[in-house]
């Protein structure tokens, strides 16, 4: 979580440096897991020249697995039991990675070829678009060209975008009135998006001015309130003594006021 806050705060500088402005969009794939194409997995990994061995592996372990019971004299029919990529499996982080490193490459291709400069981010089902421009018409078409391209091309590999949860913010250093226009993605079966004061993202709560007041009132407020629940075990059978006390702020209330901890 901190690191994609540092490199999104660090990559909207860069373009103040040059006096433009930053769009960011953000969509969710909806039931990402589930929806992987099992059949489509291994050819990835034979595209990506995997050994034959990891290939084949794979291609039995994630489809067509059946297993049957027998008990005494009786014996069941064969039932499906396919594996899947499952979330919170030892392989899930890597072979999701695989998958949606197809579809980054043909997107990224895709919106070279229409000279769209568009920086990309996937954190799993998690996505975030980038562009910048000194024209707010030219970004919101960016965006626009962008997330036709990206919904039409997880569509294809079996991913559906969560069209309820895209959100759309606006990053600016103008000192005056900044009234970025809504972005009309309704034409594409999506909402219309509104332009908000503050953004919260994976944890991170942004204004347009990357001015991080929000943030930390918000942190340090949590901070707080979690240390005056502590007075609350006091009023336990044996109480907490002291270093249980300093144990429970190093690994819990200081992860807070660090930004570290997520719900």
């Amino acid at each position: 979580m901190f690191d994609t806050g540092i490199t999104l705060t660090y990559f909207i500088q860069l373009s103040w440096v040059k006096n433009n402005m930053t769009n960011t969009l953000t969509f969710d794939i909806t039931q990402f897991f589930p929806s992987l194409n099992h059949c489509l997995l291994p050819l990835i990994l034979r595209k990506a020249r995997f050994d034959p061995k990891v290939d084949h592996f794979f291609s039995n372990y994630l489809v067509g697995r059946k297993t049957w019971y027998f008990w005494n004299n009786f014996s069941s029919f064969f039932f499906n039991v396919d594996i899947g990529v499952r979330q919170g499996s030892a392989l899930f982080s890597i072979l999701s990675a695989l998958y949606l490193a197809l579809i980054l490459y043909i997107l990224e291709k895709h919106l070279k070829n229409l000279k769209i400069l568009v920086f990309i981010l996937f954190f799993v089902d998690d996505s975030l678009l980038v562009v910048q421009s000194k024209s707010l018409t030219i970004l919101n078409s960016f965006l626009f060209y962008s997330y036709n391209i990206a919904s039409s091309l997880l569509e294809k590999f079996g991913l559906i975008i969560e069209h309820g949860k895209t959100e759309v913010f606006h990053f600016s250093r103008s000192h005056g009135i900044f009234d970025p226009p809504s972005l009309n993605l309704s034409a594409l079966e999506g909402p219309i998006l509104y332009p908000k004061d503050t953004w919260k993202y994976l944890g991170f709560i942004f204004n347009r001015k990357l001015s991080f007041h929000q943030h930390i009132g918000y942190y340090v407020n949590k901070s707080i309130s979690t240390v005056k629940c502590m007075k609350i075990l006091r009023n336990s059978v044996c109480s907490l003594i002291p270093y249980q006390k300093r144990l429970l702020y190093r690994s819990y209330i200081l992860s807070i006021i660090l930004y570290s901890f997520q719900l």
